[in-house]
């Protein structure tokens, strides 16, 4: 799933302020240095998780037999191949 750069924003000044207000993190000058580099991960974890969204799309496509998207079939090998891919690249423990 993909965030608007306004969405993304948001979503990284609530972060920060929750850190910030449970004195999980004190910060001083660097606050634009976090605030990006918080930026810059949750950007890289959606590119990831839309990486391998389709990389399943692409093996449900490759069956001999064609599954229609969202039967109970397909969303049953949609989640079993998401959670391998999430594994093979280091987002999940197997």
């Amino acid at each position: 799933m993909m965030l608007s750069e306004e969405k993304v924003s948001h979503l990284t000044h609530i972060l920060l302020k929750g850190l910030m207000d449970r004195d999980l993190i004190a910060l001083n000058e660097e606050e634009g240095t976090v605030r990006r580099e918080i930026k810059r991960i949750i950007s890289n974890e959606l590119k990831v998780g839309a990486d391998i969204d389709e990389a399943v799309r692409k093996k449900l496509q490759s069956f001999s037999k064609k599954l229609v998207e969202g039967s109970p079939e397909w969303e049953i090998l949609y989640k079993k191949f998401f959670r391998e891919e999430e594994i093979k690249k280091g987002r999940a423990s197997g």
